[in-house]
Protein backbone atom coordinates (compact mmCIF):
# COMPACT_ATOMS: atom_id res chain seq x y z
CA UNK A 1 0.00 0.00 0.00
CA UNK A 2 1.38 3.26 -1.05
CA UNK A 3 2.63 6.00 1.67
CA UNK A 4 -0.02 8.46 2.24
CA UNK A 5 2.89 10.92 2.30
CA UNK A 6 3.29 10.15 -1.47
CA UNK A 7 0.02 10.03 -2.70
CA UNK A 8 -0.73 13.51 -1.10
CA UNK A 9 2.02 15.15 -2.52
CA UNK A 10 1.10 13.28 -6.61
CA UNK A 11 -2.12 15.07 -5.64
CA UNK A 12 -0.83 18.55 -4.50
CA UNK A 13 1.70 18.47 -7.52
CA UNK A 14 -1.89 17.05 -9.94
CA UNK A 15 -3.78 20.08 -8.85
CA UNK A 16 -0.79 22.85 -8.71
CA UNK A 17 0.01 21.39 -12.71
CA UNK A 18 -4.11 22.04 -13.44
CA UNK A 19 -4.21 25.46 -11.87
CA UNK A 20 -1.04 26.38 -13.56
CA UNK A 21 -2.48 25.75 -16.67
CA UNK A 22 -5.35 27.13 -16.51
CA UNK A 23 -3.21 31.13 -15.39
CA UNK A 24 -1.20 29.94 -18.17
CA UNK A 25 -3.07 28.83 -21.02
CA UNK A 26 -5.34 32.18 -21.48
CA UNK A 27 -1.95 34.32 -21.06
CA UNK A 28 -0.47 32.17 -24.28
CA UNK A 29 -3.74 32.84 -26.14
CA UNK A 30 -3.64 36.41 -25.59
CA UNK A 31 0.19 36.68 -26.37
CA UNK A 32 -0.53 34.72 -30.11
CA UNK A 33 -3.22 37.27 -30.64
CA UNK A 34 -1.07 40.03 -30.13
CA UNK A 35 1.94 38.80 -32.04
CA UNK A 36 -0.64 38.23 -35.35
CA UNK A 37 -1.74 41.50 -34.86
CA UNK A 38 1.65 43.18 -34.36
CA UNK A 39 2.83 40.81 -37.58
CA UNK A 40 -0.58 42.42 -39.27
CA UNK A 41 0.66 46.31 -37.81
CA UNK A 42 3.87 45.39 -39.50
CA UNK A 43 2.42 44.69 -42.62
CA UNK A 44 0.13 47.49 -42.51
CA UNK A 45 3.27 49.55 -42.05
CA UNK A 46 4.84 48.43 -44.70
CA UNK A 47 2.64 48.90 -46.89
CA UNK A 48 2.09 52.27 -46.40
CA UNK A 49 5.90 53.48 -46.57
CA UNK A 50 5.81 52.18 -49.89
CA UNK A 51 2.55 54.34 -50.39
CA UNK A 52 4.18 57.22 -49.38
CA UNK A 53 7.58 56.77 -51.13
CA UNK A 54 5.15 55.73 -55.08
CA UNK A 55 3.11 59.12 -53.96
CA UNK A 56 6.66 61.47 -52.85
CA UNK A 57 7.99 60.49 -55.94
CA UNK A 58 5.20 61.14 -57.99
CA UNK A 59 4.93 64.88 -56.32
CA UNK A 60 8.78 65.25 -56.85
CA UNK A 61 8.81 64.30 -60.39
CA UNK A 62 5.12 65.66 -61.23
CA UNK A 63 5.23 68.45 -63.97
CA UNK A 64 5.31 72.00 -62.90
CA UNK A 65 1.51 73.71 -63.74
CA UNK A 66 1.88 76.87 -65.70
CA UNK A 67 -0.90 79.47 -64.84
CA UNK A 68 -4.06 79.13 -66.36
CA UNK A 69 -4.25 81.69 -68.38
CA UNK A 70 -1.37 80.74 -70.51
CA UNK A 71 -3.22 78.62 -73.62
CA UNK A 72 -0.10 77.01 -74.67
CA UNK A 73 1.11 73.45 -73.27
CA UNK A 74 2.24 73.40 -69.75
CA UNK A 75 6.50 72.98 -69.73
CA UNK A 76 7.34 70.09 -67.64
CA UNK A 77 10.25 70.65 -64.74
CA UNK A 78 13.09 67.96 -64.13
CA UNK A 79 15.45 68.84 -61.90
CA UNK A 80 18.22 66.69 -63.82
CA UNK A 81 16.75 67.97 -66.96
CA UNK A 82 18.02 71.87 -65.78
CA UNK A 83 21.32 70.60 -64.62
CA UNK A 84 21.55 68.95 -67.71
CA UNK A 85 20.75 71.83 -69.82
CA UNK A 86 22.92 73.91 -67.62
CA UNK A 87 25.87 72.01 -68.22
CA UNK A 88 25.11 71.69 -71.73
CA UNK A 89 25.47 75.32 -72.04
CA UNK A 90 28.53 75.16 -69.73
CA UNK A 91 27.11 77.90 -67.81
CA UNK A 92 27.89 78.01 -64.00
CA UNK A 93 24.56 78.22 -61.52
CA UNK A 94 25.39 81.71 -61.28
CA UNK A 95 25.54 82.65 -64.98
CA UNK A 96 22.57 80.24 -65.31
CA UNK A 97 20.75 82.13 -62.99
CA UNK A 98 21.44 85.49 -64.30
CA UNK A 99 19.92 84.43 -67.85
CA UNK A 100 16.30 83.33 -65.65
CA UNK A 101 16.67 86.56 -63.42
CA UNK A 102 17.00 84.37 -60.04
CA UNK A 103 19.98 83.32 -57.85
CA UNK A 104 22.30 80.81 -57.62
CA UNK A 105 21.08 79.49 -54.62
CA UNK A 106 17.50 79.37 -56.43
CA UNK A 107 19.66 77.14 -59.50
CA UNK A 108 21.03 74.99 -56.82
CA UNK A 109 18.13 74.32 -55.23
CA UNK A 110 16.39 73.23 -58.24
CA UNK A 111 18.52 71.02 -59.19
CA UNK A 112 18.89 69.42 -56.15
CA UNK A 113 14.92 68.72 -55.65
CA UNK A 114 14.92 70.73 -52.60
CA UNK A 115 12.98 73.70 -53.89
CA UNK A 116 10.89 73.93 -57.29
CA UNK A 117 10.49 77.08 -59.79
CA UNK A 118 7.68 78.96 -59.83
CA UNK A 119 4.85 78.74 -63.58
CA UNK A 120 7.09 81.72 -65.08
CA UNK A 121 10.36 80.55 -64.29
CA UNK A 122 9.24 77.34 -65.78
CA UNK A 123 8.54 78.76 -68.63
CA UNK A 124 11.83 81.00 -68.78
CA UNK A 125 13.67 77.45 -68.32
CA UNK A 126 11.69 76.10 -71.07
CA UNK A 127 12.74 79.38 -73.34
CA UNK A 128 16.66 78.60 -73.33
CA UNK A 129 15.80 75.13 -74.11
CA UNK A 130 16.35 75.78 -77.89
CA UNK A 131 19.46 78.11 -77.76
CA UNK A 132 23.31 77.17 -77.66
CA UNK A 133 25.89 77.88 -75.92
CA UNK A 134 26.62 80.69 -78.45
CA UNK A 135 23.61 82.21 -77.55
CA UNK A 136 24.32 82.03 -73.79
CA UNK A 137 27.17 83.43 -73.59
CA UNK A 138 25.62 86.14 -75.92
CA UNK A 139 22.71 86.77 -73.82
CA UNK A 140 25.00 86.94 -70.37
CA UNK A 141 27.32 89.17 -71.71
CA UNK A 142 24.11 91.88 -73.21
CA UNK A 143 22.79 91.67 -69.20
CA UNK A 144 26.38 92.61 -68.09
CA UNK A 145 26.55 95.53 -70.56
CA UNK A 146 22.91 96.29 -69.60
CA UNK A 147 23.98 96.04 -65.65
CA UNK A 148 27.21 98.16 -66.25
CA UNK A 149 25.11 101.02 -68.48
CA UNK A 150 22.26 100.96 -65.24
CA UNK A 151 25.24 101.78 -62.81
CA UNK A 152 25.47 105.19 -61.70
CA UNK A 153 28.55 107.39 -62.30
CA UNK A 154 29.62 108.46 -59.03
Amino acid sequence: MPNIGSVLKEEIIRLSRKESRSQIDPTKKATIRQRREVAGLRRQVAQLARQVALLSRKTLGAPAVVSADDKGPSARFSAKGLRVQRERLGLSAEDFGKLLSVSAQSIYKWEHEKARPRAEQVSKVAALRGIGKREAKARLDRLGAAKKSAKPKP
